[in-house]
């Protein structure tokens, strides 16, 4: 008789399903521009370049249509949802509250080997800072604020910030601020991650309310010059 010793493992791979990848892969290119906001989504064309049928494709259409990233308009092409000064208002005032409750929740639930993740986490956004590397360091901001959230360990205030957060992402994208204000932003997270470790809910609450507001106020000033928002460098 083998052992098990003497068997072979073998570790299965399971691939997320066609159209969760491409949903992931679409919504990078709305938040990354590369589909800019008000343009029609040409199906033919996206089928031809990932090399799928319309089926999935339309499934991952449907999930961006939930996030508010798509408009499935009938009898017409889906096209990128626009971004306007009123709804980027809208967004960061909604965000700005659940992120100073999850802040409060998670300084009352954050255990020591979270802070030090986080504390990892912010050394490497501070690297990306001193580098100039806005495009890394505007993956892991966004990182950053997700796995706050997820301190909480409130499923539906979770699913909530996530919805909203691809919205966000792609209003914080289309935004260059200046040195100054990404200076400023490093100096708010380690604010951010002190109130944390100091378990202190209120001041980690209301730190994060302030960071999502000014972050919004930034966002609609510069749609409000009337930048053309196709050819613009990442927020910070």
């Amino acid at each position: 008789m083998k052992s098990m010793a003497d068997e072979k493992s073998v570790d299965v791979l399971v691939r997320p399903p066609l159209h969760e990848q491409l949903t992931t892969r679409l919504r990078e290119m709305i938040i990354q521009n590369d589909l800019a906001p008000g343009e029609r989504i040409d199906e033919k064309q996206l089928c031809e370049r990932f090399g799928v049928s319309r089926t999935p494709l339309r499934e991952a259409l449907k999930v961006l249509a939930a996030e508010g990233l798509i408009e499935l308009i009938p009898n017409r092409s889906p096209r990128v949802s626009p971004i306007t000064h009123e709804n980027v208002g809208e967004l960061f005032d909604v965000m700005a509250w659940l992120e100073r409750y999850a802040g409060e929740l998670a300084a009352a639930r954050v255990e020591d080997k979270d802070i030090q993740r986080l504390k990892k986490h912010l050394v490497q956004m501070e690297r990306l800072h001193d580098r100039r590397d806005r495009f890394d360091y505007f993956r892991m901001n966004g990182e950053f604020h997700r796995l706050l959230v997820a301190l909480a360990a409130n499923s539906v205030l979770l699913t909530a910030y996530t919805t909203l957060a691809s919205q966000i992402q792609r209003a914080r994208y289309v935004a260059i601020h200046s040195q100054s204000h990404w200076d400023r932003g490093i100096k708010e997270h380690q604010e951010i991650l002190a109130a944390l470790e100091a378990k202190d809910g209120v001041r980690l609450g209301q730190l994060l309310m302030e960071h999502s507001r000014e972050t919004g106020q930034r966002v609609q000033k510069f749609l409000s010059n009337g930048t053309d928002v196709t050819h613009v460098e990442p927020s910070v």
